[in-house]
């Protein structure tokens, strides 16, 4: 995937109608799983920084759990901007 493949993409968790990633903004691609090619807003968290993301939790209503269930992805660690789709969890109701 082009950097111009890869900016066309959508992002999680933004509203329908500007799910476009902003320029001033860091992303990195969901890999696989219910999510499968949406991107992740990492901009507060940087490979390195004290906040770094390693593996992350996304609600989500089209994996093994439905609605409210969430899709375990972790961070690549050969390409900080991948995240590979682990599992479904259940959610917390």
């Amino acid at each position: 995937m082009d950097e111009a493949d890869f900016m066309r993409g959508r992002v999680y968790g933004a509203d329908h109608d500007d799910a476009s990633p902003r320029p001033d903004r860091a992303y990195a691609q969901l890999v696989g799983g219910p999510l499968d090619g949406l991107l992740l807003d990492v901009t507060d968290h940087a490979p390195g920084d004290r906040h770094d993301r390693h593996e992350v939790a996304l609600t989500t209503e089209i994996g093994r759990y439905g609605p409210g269930g969430r899709a375990l992805y972790v961070r690549r660690p050969a390409d900080g901007r991948r995240f590979d789709w682990r599992c479904d969890e259940p959610g917390t109701r």
